[in-house]
């Protein structure tokens, strides 16, 4: 079980590939919550067209409610008249109750006694310009008063009683709609009726509109009266009156008036969409706010996986360079102290054997500078406090003085260096000591990467605009997508002779921040297993370039490594 757990800990497949497999872990329950959401949306795309149609009708409903308590009330107060004034054979004295109602949505009120005989005209119709009330016998509103109270006056004749009295319509015939009160003595028998004609046209033009204007903004507060239509039909599906000009042929939501006028029906319709398309615009918006909150939301965890895994890399990177750093510093120290050892014990006689091995530990002594003097110059560069010292300098000077101690340790190992010149005049305005350090780095480079081949080649080209320095070796190579990475800082190719070949992985990273301080540029040209070469491209510097790179100038902070 431990050796298990030791090999999944250890696993270099997790160390490399654990951020996507959190990826997938966060992502798998984000893509579950998004189908659930889809459902939802769904579910509820049906729910807002059923609710948007429930609120249409609710509209209509509370108007008509509001239509009808209107009459309700106006009828229960104005037709609620004494019952012994019919009792006594008085039925005039009605007037005197009637002066005092409004007359708003009424046209005419009557009084229908049961108690006189028909020979004495028992229906009378208040006069309202005369105060009092009058007989209209014959009259079409006499006709449709009788005909609307017969039922009640066989009631009357049959001595029923009532136990309960309620308010009743009549709208028979639609030219005489009327509303009827029976009254009823102590004893809850019927001795008549009291009622009122209603005003059809009050009720058209003064209140609907004015009921509709209302209830309106309790139901719709984005209303427009080109995206909305509330009309008003007669018995036969007729226009009576509407809020808008453009009038639907057929109604979103209707419903019948209550109480009174039920033959005619409030229509309502919403020309901007229908419940469906509303739906669907919301059920759209909505996915999409959650399509866009998950992207976010996974670039962010992307974003942090990524950062995290680049930290990762870095860390990884920093330790492999502490560990190459480290053999490279016991490199040169040991050989400096095997030879130097020699020397102190007297065991070198040959005064050329003594200069060779004196040779050697200054040649090892210079590549431990060299070695120090790129951490230093990298830490520089990181935290932007790298200068540059310009000067007017032969470039093919710098590579000589740069080649002299190399040659020693090339020597002991084997190597020939071949030096080409194409060209006369090889001066830039530079920093020599930073091409010269550019230059090592590069020959460092090419030794290490050499293989089993010995040969270097150095090439100083002269171009109109140019000065070129390139090193060639015929070595491994770098494979196609290495290149792009050898510049960055810590990176070391990934090949076999990453193992079989030290370095501190920062080399390339301070060519590429020394060349393009000074205008140029570093390329590369390589094919595995053919070798490499490195070429380094120096402006020959112009008179006003000259006099701005003479004051020396700090460069930002360095970009990366390699081998």
């Amino acid at each position: 079980m431990g050796m298990a757990l030791s090999r999944w800990t250890t696993n270099p497949w997790w160390r490399k590939h654990g951020h996507w497999v959190a990826l997938i872990a966060v992502l798998l329950p984000l893509g579950i919550l998004l189908l659930f959401q889809y459902n939802w949306l769904h579910e509820l795309e049906d729910a807002s067209a059923v609710a948007r149609r429930a609120t249409l009708r609710n509209y209509l409903e509370a108007t008509a409610e509001k239509t009808e308590y209107f009459y309700k009330k106006t009828a229960e107060k104005t037709l609620n008249i004494p019952a012994y004034w019919i009792t006594s054979g008085y039925p005039e004295k009605a007037g005197y109750h009637f002066q005092k109602k409004s007359w708003e949505g009424i046209r005419e009120f009557f009084v229908y006694s049961f108690m006189r005989p028909e020979r004495e005209s028992p229906l009378l119709f208040y006069d309202c310009s005369k105060g009092r009330m009058v007989h209209r016998d014959g009259s079409p509103e006499w006709g449709a008063v009788m005909a609307a109270a017969a039922s009640l006056r066989v009631l009357a004749i049959k001595g029923t009683i009532l136990e309960s009295t309620s308010l009743t319509v009549d709208e028979t015939d639609p030219e005489h709609r009327m509303i009827l009160n029976p009254i009823v003595d102590d004893g809850s028998r019927i001795v008549g009726v009291a009622g009122m004609l209603l005003d059809e046209a009050f009720f058209r033009e003064q209140l609907l509109p004015e009921t509709l204007e209302k209830t309106l903004p309790k139901y719709f507060s984005d209303f427009d009266d080109e995206a909305m239509a509330i009309v008003v039909r007669d018995a036969r599906g007729e226009v009576l009156t509407a809020t808008s000009s453009r009038v639907p042929g057929e109604d979103e939501v209707r419903r019948s008036m209550p109480f009174v006028f039920t033959d005619w029906s409030l229509g309502l319709t919403r020309f901007d969409s229908t419940p469906e398309q509303w739906a669907r615009s919301n059920f759209s918006l909505n996915m999409t706010l959650s399509l866009l909150l998950a992207a976010v939301l996974t670039g962010g965890i992307i974003g942090v996986l990524r950062m995290a895994s680049r930290e990762i890399h870095l860390s990884q990177m920093k330790s492999d360079f502490v560990s190459n750093v480290s053999h490279e510093l016991r490199t040169p120290i040991s050989s400096i102290r095997v030879f130097a050892e020699f020397m102190r014990l007297g065991r070198v006689k040959d005064d050329r054997r003594v200069r060779d091995y004196g040779e050697y530990i200054e040649a090892e002594s210079r590549r431990l500078s060299r070695l120090i003097n790129n951490i230093l110059d990298f830490s520089k560069i990181e935290s932007g406090r790298k200068l540059y010292r310009f000067c007017s300098e032969d470039v093919a000077t710098v590579v000589e003085e740069t080649l002299k101690p190399f040659r020693t340790r090339l020597r002991h190992d084997g190597f020939r260096i071949a030096f080409e010149r194409r060209g006369s005049t090889f001066t830039a305005q530079i920093d020599p000591a930073a091409i010269g350090q550019a230059f090592y780095n590069l020959l460092d480079n090419a030794v290490k990467y050499s293989g089993q081949a010995r040969d270097v080649t150095v090439r100083l080209i002269e171009e109109p605009e140019w000065v070129l320095l390139s090193v060639t070796d015929y070595g491994r190579g770098i494979q196609p997508d290495e290149q792009p990475k050898i510049f960055d800082r810590f990176h070391r190719v990934g090949t076999g002779a990453r193992h079989d070949v030290k370095g501190s992985g920062l080399g390339l990273a301070i060519v590429r921040h020394i060349v393009e301080a000074h205008g140029g540029r570093v390329d590369v040209e390589s094919a595995e297993g053919s070798g490499s070469t490195f070429t380094i491209r120096l402006p020959k510097a112009r008179e006003e370039r000259a006099a701005e790179l003479a004051d020396g100038m700090p460069e930002p902070v360095g970009t990366g490594g390699s081998s």
